[in-house]
């Protein structure tokens, strides 16, 4: 927000400097973006947050100055003469989406006379970059400029049937801006529109059917409330951002509408003469009004960590604009102004409070009681989960939630409904929500491949949304993995992971069939009886899909699972001082044994003594194993907490394991 020097003493003296005035502002929440000399006067860009809209205009950031400065505020009057016909015989207006649009009001004034502004007007505008047109438009600017409330002015003579209905737009509808370029709009954009045609984008733009030109004789002047959601959405969907749409975004004061339409009409009156219809037309509910908020005086010190006196609090939130409804020795009850309508708990006036107070007042020692805060099991776990996944060699990405459909069908392992779709994409095409990491991440390694980059070893935690029919959709937290190992490379990071995380619980696989996984490489990775997730090596056409050039593995895990079997408090466990066994055991198995039915036979009848087990290779050979067989080759290490293992009971263990696989699994120990 660019204000004038010079304007702003028209509301509020200003008996600073400008380093003293900038520095002052920036330490209660207007940071200075920077200030630049403009002939006679000096321009002052302030960042106004979100939650500050009423600093949008010259006298909101007078109001603050008035306050810090103990100067009086001096709003201008708005009570233009009416002296026409009635309004209600001129023209007539119609809301028909009330949620699009809560409130309209509408003057006219008849008679005026389109010409150029005075050099006063052109001068407070030009000081703060905008452009002057002629004295009416140039007073809608002004106004808004002033206040922080957009309006917008009408050839009333080109208004088809001098009416104005504000309806959500019709399929297929187009518009024609002010800058002369046609939009056609979505269904339900909220549209002004006269008897037959869309005149207006509410709180975005006007329409070029009905610009003020020099034969201009008769204005209907807009003043209204849009909708934040509604104005944000099309003016991104159009790309037509404007100072109209960023002040209707962050929301405007319900009781400065009628007041900024006053004041518009009044220097149009006194500018380019004309006279205005008696009343006005107000469409819209009245203004809810406010509860109060107590504000207990213990908990000034209590946050603050300083004392300051009840009466300092009391009359710093009436300089605020507070009405005060009740005050005791222990607390007050305000009812914040309707502009401040981030004023709704306690600790916002505690806040208001230390920022008037001032934050250099508190001293860096203060003593402000401070209680611990527990971190959630969530948490924990994730810190852990990002821990192993740096200390094995990956990087964390980012990606945005909104993927091209084409990326959703590739790739479905949570659910095959249709994906949820955005409004607006977030980029190019990007309009659906997605409901795996894996596309994202694989389109992050094609860039990171197209860069050149050697390692490419990639995780990312996010959510996934999964619809679910008519109720909000299933929104899971996931970790996703890419890498340039090989399935048992990988598949051994996440049994890392499960270890570290779960210790005692062990990973079942079973076979997935997904076009994205190379052939009997791709499984499902279960823990207990729930799916975990999904593991594989990306299959020929899975690289052709993302336009990789290099073999990659991919993962993903449900870390809700994940955390449900977290052991967040460890044991120890004593160290064994014996020493440890080993023994290779080489089986013959058909083609269709998994190593994971083998593995499961070592666990159950190793049991406590089995310290570790390590796959070493698959061997095929038609014709010294027999068509259909393969060989597996894999070690055992053996050790006992009570005393030194024998060769006896070491290979009491392997002949057990031996006997297991060939009554199970049509096995036999190779020669």
């Amino acid at each position: 927000m660019i204000v004038s020097k010079n304007w702003l003493k028209e509301y509020v003296a200003l008996p600073m400097s400008v380093e003293e005035l900038t520095d002052r502002l920036t330490l209660t929440g207007l940071n200075l973006e920077g200030v630049e000399n403009i002939g006679d006067d000096i321009a002052i860009d302030l960042e106004v947050t979100s939650n500050r809209p009423d600093c949008l205009g010259h006298i909101g950031v007078a109001r603050e100055i008035s306050v810090l400065w103990q100067q009086e505020l001096k709003k201008p009057t708005a009570a233009p003469d009416s002296v026409g016909p009635e309004i209600a015989k001129q023209t007539s207006v119609a809301v028909e989406c009330p949620d699009l649009c809560p409130r309209y009001t509408a003057r006219v004034i008849c008679g005026v006379k389109i010409g150029p502004s005075p050099e006063w007007l052109a001068n407070r505008l030009r000081s703060v970059g905008i452009a002057v047109i002629n004295n009416v438009v140039d007073i809608s600017n002004y106004v808004m400029l002033e206040s922080g409330q957009p309006l917008h002015t009408f050839d009333f003579a080109k208004l088809i049937g001098q009416k104005i209905i504000v309806r959500p737009s019709k399929p297929g509808e187009k518009f024609e801006a002010i800058n002369h370029q046609s939009y056609e709009l979505q269904p339900g954009t909220c549209v002004i529109a006269d008897a037959k045609r869309a005149i207006a984008l509410g709180g975005v733009m006007g329409g070029a059917d009905t610009e003020v030109s020099e034969s201009t004789t008769d204005l209907l002047i807009e003043a209204a409330d849009f909708a934040p959601l509604s104005v944000r959405n099309t003016a991104r969907r159009l790309n037509l951002p404007s100072p109209s749409s960023y002040r209707f975004e962050r929301g405007v004061d319900p009781e400065g509408i009628d007041w900024a339409s006053r004041r518009c009409c009044q220097l149009i009156l006194e500018l380019a003469g004309g006279e205005l219809c008696e009343g006005v037309i107000d469409i819209g509910e009245p203004v809810a009004a406010h509860e109060p908020i107590k504000l207990r005086f213990t908990e000034v010190p209590r946050i603050l960590g300083i004392e300051i006196p009840a009466e300092t609090v009391g009359n710093i939130l009436i300089e605020l604009g507070c009405q005060e409804t009740h005050t005791c020795d222990h607390c007050i009850k305000v009812i914040p102004p309707t502009w401040r309508a981030d004023l709704t708990r306690e600790i916002d006036l505690i806040e208001e409070i230390a920022r008037i107070h001032g934050y250099e007042q508190i001293p860096e020692d203060a003593g402000v009681k401070m209680v611990v805060s527990t971190r959630s099991r969530e948490d924990r776990v994730l810190e852990q989960v990002r821990d192993v996944m740096v200390a094995t060699g990956f990087y964390e990405a980012i990606t945005i939630s909104a993927v091209d459909r084409s990326l959703v069908e590739k790739f479905q392992p949570w659910s095959n409904a249709e994906p949820l779709s955005v409004s607006t994409p977030v980029l190019r095409r990007a309009d659906c929500l997605r409901q795996t990491l894996l596309p994202s991440l694989l389109t992050s390694r094609r860039t990171n491949e197209k860069l050149s980059n050697a390692v490419i070893e990639l995780f990312e935690i996010a959510n996934v949304y999964l619809p679910q029919s008519g109720e909000l959709p299933d929104q899971r937290r996931m970790l996703a993995l890419t890498s340039g190992g090989t399935f048992p490379e990988l598949k051994g990071v996440i049994e890392l992971l499960v270890k570290s995380i779960a210790p005692g619980q062990r990973i079942e696989t079973s076979a997935s069939d997904a076009p994205l996984f190379d052939a009997g490489r791709g499984s499902q990775l279960m823990l207990g009886d729930r799916v975990l997730g999904f593991l594989g090596e990306v299959s020929q056409w899975g690289l052709d899909q993302f336009e990789l050039r290099g073999s990659t593995s991919v993962a993903e895990l449900d870390l809700g699972v994940l955390i449900d079997a977290a052991v967040p408090i460890r044991r120890v466990t004593k160290l064994s001082p014996y020493p440890p066994v080993g023994r290779d055991l080489n089986l013959v198995v058909d083609e269709q044994v998994r190593w994971a039915d083998l593995e499961k036979i070592v666990l159950s009848e190793s049991g406590e003594l089995l310290e570790g087990i390590a796959f070493q290779e698959t061997y095929r050979d038609a014709k010294r194993l027999g068509t259909g067989k393969k060989s597996l080759l894999f070690s055992i290490q053996l050790r006992s907490s009570e005393g030194t293992l024998t060769n006896e009971q070491a290979d009491t263990v392997r002949e057990q394991i031996v006997a297991k696989v060939v009554k199970q699994l049509g096995g036999e120990l190779r020669a």
